[in-house]
């Protein structure tokens, strides 16, 4: 084990996964298996779910409500312990909103937890604490709780 080669293998999973909603979907079974552990949580603005299906769930659920995307990831600060791991980033969101709804921003700060797995490491968290928003911000369905 390598720790400058995990922090790269984790930081281009993380990079990957950004882009990837900005790549507008699936977000099937595939897409959630290419990113995170079958018992993993997340919590954004759009929900705290635990499991895959249902984070793949929630990101297409709130994916549906902008036209586009961009998700800016940086400031990573990686810390590898074995075969777990932590990544804490800064997170830039620009979002276009479905159905002419106009542009919201949002701005904070992502806390995730990684874990080794015979396919390369995964989000066994994945969270999103939003700092400061601006726009006009979506109409989300009713939040989902960890279950």
């Amino acid at each position: 084990m390598n720790t400058d080669t995990d922090t790269a293998d984790i930081t281009r999973l993380f990079d990957r996964y950004l882009r990837s909603l900005d790549d507008r979907g699936p977000f099937g079974d595939d897409w959630a298996a290419a990113f995170f552990t079958e018992d993993a949580t997340s919590s954004t603005p759009a929900g705290a779910t635990r499991g895959r299906d249902a984070i793949a769930a929630t990101v297409r659920t709130a994916m549906g409500l902008f036209d586009r995307t961009v998700h800016f990831g940086s400031n990573y600060l990686v810390e590898v312990d074995g075969d777990r791991a932590g990544l804490l980033g800064n997170q830039l969101s620009t979002h276009v909103l479905a159905d002419g709804g106009g542009l919201f921003v949002s701005g904070g700060r992502t806390e995730n937890e990684f874990v080794r797995t015979a396919d390369g490491w995964r989000l066994s968290r994945a969270d999103l604490l939003i700092a400061w928003t601006r726009g006009n911000p979506p109409a989300l369905p009713p939040a989902r709780l960890l279950g």
